[in-house]
């Protein structure tokens, strides 16, 4: 996959791109409605014989339009990861700046359209474009000027509610990591590098793994999950807490600390990159009366996630 930066204005001659039919979002997480938009863009290429080209923006536009800092399901590093599984030839990310968010939505069919040479747009039936967002699938047709056909994907539907980025946002932070699972197809990851921690855990028989994110992602809720630890491109089942430590702590850091305890695991990992994946909330985070309450909490913990591990692999 070619990925392609793009920042305005630009000039779509000087890119000399081939016909192309183009999947338009911001697509953050690449869930199973985003999915939908690429895959009926591969459809629609492979049966007019051209490539197939997804464009989406960076940063997200509320941190733009509203100057509010966003954390996000999949950062753009594994934005670009994820859509490239998906067959795409061609992926456009546009710098989304005040001077894009102030393109007519003309303009924007002009510039970023007709002049990258698409001959079909794809999008959710959501998908808006131009300042305030008056450019819409429905007005496509009449800004394209007969120069591109479009097609909307209706919305994708979940136990009847639509799958959006903003639902898996809200899944996240109530801590149902097993239902995001459902709607991004896979389970939600995070990627980070193991660093100093307090090393408290060491001491009650449970040594964890304390993991710094590398981006801006959403953490689940606090509480305890059942997750796999990658490292080195080998999966290891364990128990990670997300929180604040009020058994040890009376007051809370800025950010929920990020504690992996792996099953059976006795290896140096300071430094390395690691990826978490999340598949069941186990409980919420408490404060415990005394260490042993702890260790018995944990152990009974433990055992949920091997049981859950356990009764995956059966099926």
């Amino acid at each position: 996959m070619d990925t392609i930066y793009l920042k305005h204005p630009i000039d779509g001659r000087t890119l000399n791109r081939s016909r192309t039919v183009m999947a338009l979002g911001y697509f953050d997480g690449v869930h199973l409605g985003h999915q939908a938009v690429i895959k009926e863009a591969n459809k629609i290429a492979a049966s007019i014989g051209a490539s197939t080209s997804v464009m989406t923006f960076h940063p997200h536009p509320k941190e733009v339009l509203r100057k509010t800092k966003m954390n996000y399901i999949t950062p753009l590093t594994d934005k670009i990861k994820k859509i490239e599984g998906f067959a795409v030839d061609t992926l456009y990310v546009v710098n989304f700046t005040p001077a894009f968010a102030n393109l007519t939505p003309q303009q924007f069919v002009d510039d970023y359209l007709i002049g990258l040479n698409v001959v079909h747009a794809v999008a959710g039936f959501d998908f808006t474009y131009g300042s305030l967002g008056k450019g819409t699938m429905e007005t496509l047709p009449f800004h394209a000027r007969n120069r591109l056909d479009s097609t909307i994907v209706e919305k994708f539907e979940e136990n009847s509610e639509k799958v959006s980025s903003s639902k898996v946002r809200q899944l996240l932070e109530s801590g149902d990591v097993n239902y995001v699972s459902k709607l991004l197809g896979e389970e939600y990851s995070l990627k980070g590098t193991v660093v100093d921690g307090e090393k408290r855990g060491r001491t009650i028989g449970f040594p964890t793994a304390n993991i710094k994110p590398l981006e801006r992602y959403i953490v689940p809720r606090t509480g305890v999950y059942a997750v796999k630890l990658t490292i080195n491109n080998e999966q290891y089942e364990g128990v990670c807490n997300v929180g604040y430590k009020p058994t040890f702590h009376n007051e809370k850091e800025s950010h929920p600390s990020i504690e992996v305890h792996l099953f059976g695991f006795n290896q140096d990992i300071y430094g390395l990159e690691v990826e978490v994946r999340w598949f069941l909330r186990i409980r919420s985070e408490q404060k415990f009366a005394s260490i042993d309450d702890l260790k018995t909490q944990i152990t009974l913990d433990k055992e949920k996630a091997l049981t859950f591990f356990a009764s995956k692999s059966v099926k």
